[in-house]
């Protein structure tokens, strides 16, 4: 009887192990669905991280561009002022009466040329005119007239145009050549 009672207690510690193998199997299945949805949350936020990391970097980058950008062309409107002032400074000069001063001339085309010198220290640069090939970005048509020249060749500038560090800040105003009008044929 002895031996049927060790098996009894034999039959009772198999049990055990059998119970406790399969809660440890339980557990690890329990375990490896919270290490992967661990992982897979990680990768999200890795994910959102560097997809805000990056947006970052790009902010900084259009931000900076933007000041150099004001800082470049933020006086655009005051530019497109002192043009004005320009151009109205010249008209004068071409209308002055010819028994005028020679020294106040002179003493007014000084003037002219310290502000030409100036604006052009700040990046305003003269749309060249003369003789050019008609360029839509650079000038604007206000008339067509005959001549020697060819078709769509600059015959006549009416108002100066300028640029602002290559961009434009405002066109020339010309007229264009539509050719020869040789009608003898």
């Amino acid at each position: 009887m002895v031996e049927v009672q060790e098996m009894n207690v034999g039959d009772k510690d198999a049990k055990k192990p059998n119970l406790a193998e399969s809660e440890s199997a339980g557990n690890s299945e329990l375990l490896k669905k919270q290490i992967s949805d661990l992982q897979t949350s990680i990768k999200d936020k890795e994910g959102k991280y560097l997809y805000l990391y990056a947006e970052f970097e790009n902010f900084k980058k259009r931000a900076a561009r933007e000041r150099t950008d004001l800082i470049k062309y933020g006086w655009e409107s005051a530019a497109r002022e002192l043009l004005q002032v320009v151009d109205n400074l010249e008209r004068a000069l071409s209308h002055i009466p010819p028994e005028t001063d020679k020294t106040f001339i002179e003493g007014l085309n000084m003037v002219v040329g310290q502000l030409k010198a100036a604006l052009k220290k700040q990046g305003i640069e003269p749309i060249p005119t003369h003789q050019k090939i008609f360029d839509p970005n650079f000038h604007e048509a206000v008339s067509q007239e005959p001549s020697e020249l060819p078709s769509g060749t600059i015959v006549k500038e009416h108002s100066a145009g300028y640029t602002l560090h290559g961009r434009l800040l405002r066109p020339a105003k010309v007229s264009i050549s539509t050719g020869t009008n040789d009608k003898s044929s």
